[in-house]
């Protein structure tokens, strides 16, 4: 097992991202602590992880709560006695009310995914922090997506959130590597499993005229692998670098995407 007996604290957990990867890890031999906004989602993952003879505890957290955020990160410190791994997967699509071209934006809503995507961030890796560098052990991961790389239309203040998670987390390395943890961001390509993607997915698609299929066909064509990553290889990924086996990684954006982007 890669994550034997290791502290695992998922945000976002009751999602597609979030609740796939706490299956890894869970896999791999941690022990849980699952949060997200809505508990219902957060506690069918950890009764799935539990019915599969992992350990997982669920609670209800509002991400962008900078003082529950330090309650909760403390409180599962304190509890397990250490904090190994932190991993932020709330989604950054929820939090733009609408799509539309940058000239249409109000500057709220293009400012809206920027402010609330970096400031979840930025509050869990601090908080979980804090926690490894008195051990000065840990990682922290965070997720990005190819609009941080890739020039997208109609995307909103979505490809400068993904761009700026990118330059936290890299910032973030510069700080607390000498301290002994690590920060990794991943960067997937679209997942047609999660719901964000089916439903953008077929947004683009009634906007550009084509059906659902065809659109997504178009964005795999981007691809050198004519395909888009899973949910399955992005978890596999995000088990593999919280391990021993990617100690050296830090600083960097894992490509998961396929191609699309060439390094």
């Amino acid at each position: 097992m890669l994550l034997k007996d290791r502290i695992a604290v998922v945000h976002g957990a009751g999602g597609d991202i979030g609740g796939a990867v706490a299956r890894a890890f869970a896999r791999e031999g941690a022990k849980l602590y699952l949060s997200g906004r809505t508990l219902g989602p957060v506690q069918a993952v950890a009764a799935d992880i539990s019915a599969r003879g992992g350990v997982a505890e669920a609670a209800q957290l509002d991400a962008l709560d900078e003082q529950a955020v330090e309650k909760y990160v403390r409180a599962v410190a304190d509890k397990a006695g250490r904090l190994d791994i932190s991993f932020n997967a709330i989604s950054v699509a929820k939090a733009l009310p609408t799509k539309a071209p940058l000239l249409e934006l109000s500057a709220e809503h293009f400012a809206l995914p920027i402010t609330a995507y970096t400031r979840s961030n930025f509050l869990t890796a601090r908080s979980a922090a804090r926690r490894m560098v008195a051990r000065r052990s840990g990682i922290i991961l965070t997720i990005t997506g190819t609009p941080s790389r890739m020039a997208f239309p109609n995307v909103g203040g979505t490809a400068p959130a993904y761009a700026a998670v990118v330059a936290l987390s890299r910032n973030l390395s510069a700080e607390l590597a000498p301290q002994g943890v690590r920060v990794v961001c991943l960067m997937p390509n679209a997942i047609p499993e999660t719901a964000t993607i089916r439903e953008g997915f077929a947004r683009y698609a009634r906007e550009t005229g084509v059906t659902p299929a065809e659109f997504r066909a178009r964005i795999e064509s981007m691809t050198h692998l004519r395909r888009l990553t899973t949910l399955t290889e992005l978890a596999n990924a995000a088990a593999f670098l919280a391990s021993d086996h990617a100690s050296a990684m830090t600083g960097t954006v894992v490509n998961l995407s396929g191609g699309a982007i060439v390094e």
